[in-house]
């Protein structure tokens, strides 16, 4: 016979939780009245914080204040902090301009693209810090991805290869653009760090570092730079794997 009384907390049935990524929750239900906010607006607000302020003082207090929001009620759209920023990433990963399909030419798409990305680093001096740290996964992301594994698909590597070659490929944009901000920002650093180097080479010590700085020449243009350590990354890429 049925028991009248509450199951216990063993034979309720479980809760479904929430799905951890963001991308896999539902931006509304469709019930009830149009929300006030959305997930783009919350991201254009989170990035034009951080463009000004940095990516620390992008708080959902903050952002919840720019949108005239309360910061409990922004929590209905955003859970917490971490899906913010995977947001924040998305919504600037929207502004590659990719072509529709790629030209041919694999060196050259490439060049293209790891230019413009250095282009979006430049523009978001926050972002090195956050595409190291979290994986961009977001639907402009994949855009890119899926661009990225077009423009290597003549190349003769496998998937996995061509995913670990774009890994390669944006550290090395992201490394470069930290390094600019670490020059524009420690100038007298940079000059100490010149200094100690050519005493260094100088030492007799360093026979190689030495050879290294005799060639070197007065330091070259930026884009100049990146161009030519991107060639060599690309060339690294292209170049079929050593049989082992």
């Amino acid at each position: 016979m049925p028991s009248n009384e509450p199951p216990s907390n063993s034979e309720r049935p479980a809760t479904p939780e929430a799905p951890e990524l963001i991308w896999l929750r539902p931006e509304r239900t469709g019930r009830g009245p149009k929300p006030a906010h959305s997930r783009t607006s919350i991201a254009a607000a989170a990035v034009e914080i951080a463009d000004a302020e940095g990516l620390d003082a992008a708080s959902m207090r903050r952002v919840a204040a720019a949108l005239g929001a309360g910061t409990m009620s922004l929590y209905n759209y955003v859970p917490k902090k971490e899906h913010l920023l995977d947001l924040m990433l998305d919504a600037v990963t929207a502004e590659y301009e990719l072509p529709a399909a790629p030209s041919g030419d694999v060196r050259a798409d490439l060049a293209a693209l790891a230019r413009q990305q250095l282009a979006i680093f430049r523009r978001h001096p926050w972002l090195p810090t956050l595409v190291l740290a979290r994986p961009g996964i977001g639907p402009n992301a994949l855009r890119y991805t899926d661009h990225f594994l077009a423009v290597t698909a003549s190349t003769g590597l496998g998937g996995g290869a061509r995913m670990e070659a774009m890994a390669l490929f944006n550290g090395f944009v992201c490394q470069y653009a930290q390094y600019e901000q670490t020059a524009a920002a420690g100038a007298k650093w940079q000059a100490e760090l010149v200094g100690y180097l050519s005493r260094a080479a100088m030492s007799g010590e360093y026979p190689h570092l030495a050879q290294a700085f005799a060639t070197t020449g007065p330091p070259s243009d930026p884009d100049a730079a990146f161009d030519r350590s991107l060639d060599r990354v690309i060339t690294a890429i292209l170049a079929p794997p050593t049989p082992r």
